[in-house]
């Protein structure tokens, strides 16, 4: 059984799925797709996003506010707030994006610290979001001491040496459909290096559909492409692949339990 350990249920484009969101969450039960982490990207909408996915034990929440969904400085009291909720298992995602928003990193920053400490306060994990800010993001990260939340580096695509930092200090690996692009050459190299007891598989969707599904509206069924793509990579098999990051999963999300298929 698979986990997407992270997608946006509510940000799907059901217009171009032609799907509602109980035939999404079955095809991927029908995919073997066990558990799924909806994923916040803003404060304003978490509401909605939590109410959204309430009726479906087989989806848990994060809260938190992505870099590039940030307009404003964040407000780190309703942050704490919403992340204390009992059904939030973790914090985020958050972090530092200078590759669409080079011109908002202190703000950017600003953010991130609060979302580690509130993870760190909670000792809830962190979902970190990082592109192009590799040196800042590890930098923020140690002098917050981000091990006491632990965490994942989410849809990576940076270098082995930051996977590597980011693993010393307790944090996972999350890969998701990129790695099946044709241009995603230096990403394989370092999928292949990563021990498989810190690797976490996920979808990303509605964005970022993996081979076969190029083109379309990316959603959570797909993560069984991309732990095929992962394992065909490493030389193991899919059923070890799914085991493990299942299992690594749940170790890291302490809060959820494994539903029965």
């Amino acid at each position: 059984m698979f986990v997407d350990s992270h997608c946006h249920l509510d940000r799907l484009e059901w217009d171009k799925l032609k799907l509602e969101l109980p035939e999404v969450l079955e095809n991927a039960r029908r995919a073997g797709v066990q558990h799924m982490l909806c994923v916040s990207v803003s404060l304003q909408e978490f509401a909605a996003m939590a109410e959204l996915v309430a009726p479906y034990p087989m989806v848990s929440v994060s809260c938190g506010e992505h870099p590039l969904h940030q307009t404003d400085a964040l407000d780190p009291e309703l942050l704490l707030s919403l992340c204390q909720q009992q059904k939030v298992v973790a914090v985020g995602e958050t972090g530092l994006d200078y590759f669409y928003a080079p011109d908002s990193k202190a703000t950017q920053q600003e953010a991130f610290v609060q979302h580690l400490q509130v993870g760190c306060q909670l000792r809830k994990p962190v979902i970190i979001h990082t592109r192009d800010a590799s040196s800042d993001t590890l930098a923020l990260m140690r002098s917050e001491q981000a091990y006491q939340a632990g965490g994942v580096l989410h849809c990576f695509t940076e270098s082995w040496d930051m996977a590597k930092a980011a693993m010393d200090m307790g944090f996972y690996i999350s890969i998701s459909g990129i790695m099946t692009f044709k241009n995603a050459v230096e990403l394989r190299e370092v999928v292949k290096k990563l021990p498989l007891d810190a690797l976490l598989i996920e979808t990303d969707s509605p964005y970022l559909a993996p081979v076969p599904h190029r083109g379309k509206t990316n959603q959570p069924a797909y993560v069984a492409d991309v732990a095929a793509a992962i394992a065909e990579l490493k030389g193991i098999s899919i059923e070890q692949l799914a085991q493990q990051t299942t299992a690594n999963f749940y170790r890291l999300f302490g809060g959820i339990q494994p539903q029965n298929s």
